[in-house]
């Protein structure tokens, strides 16, 4: 129902990082960050209009339309929103920690190799 709110209120924040610390954000990369939020966002968005969970007019979401179905709603933003942005998160991590030791790890292993491979 509405799992996508809670990496778009992280996307909305990292983005005002990016426009307000333009230094910070360029050495952590948070335009990685931005892609993989906003771009889920889309597609969670899309998804739930497509199964009619959201809705063109007030309320927009179909939970809140009716009072029983706004605890449910939270509940999936708690189990299913939060994880997402913390699997979000870790991907992110991982691609940051990847792009800063692959390299090294790079030249590490192929400084030991004095000869071409290949017969002259």
């Amino acid at each position: 129902m509405a799992c996508f709110l809670v990496p778009m209120a992280l996307a909305i924040v990292t983005s005002l990082i990016q426009k307000t610390a333009r230094s910070l954000a360029e050495k952590i990369k948070l335009w990685i960050l931005n892609v993989l939020l906003w771009g889920g966002v889309i597609l969670l968005a899309v998804e739930h209009v497509w199964h009619g969970e959201v809705v063109p007019w007030p309320p927009f979401l179909t939970a809140m339309a009716n009072p029983a179905d706004v605890p449910v709603m939270i509940h999936e933003m708690l189990t299913v929103g939060i994880p997402m942005s913390v699997v979000t998160l870790a991907a992110w991590g991982t691609m940051l920690a990847l792009s800063r030791y692959m390299p090294r790890m790079m030249l590490r292993t192929t400084a030991h190799v004095e000869k071409p491979l290949t017969p002259r």
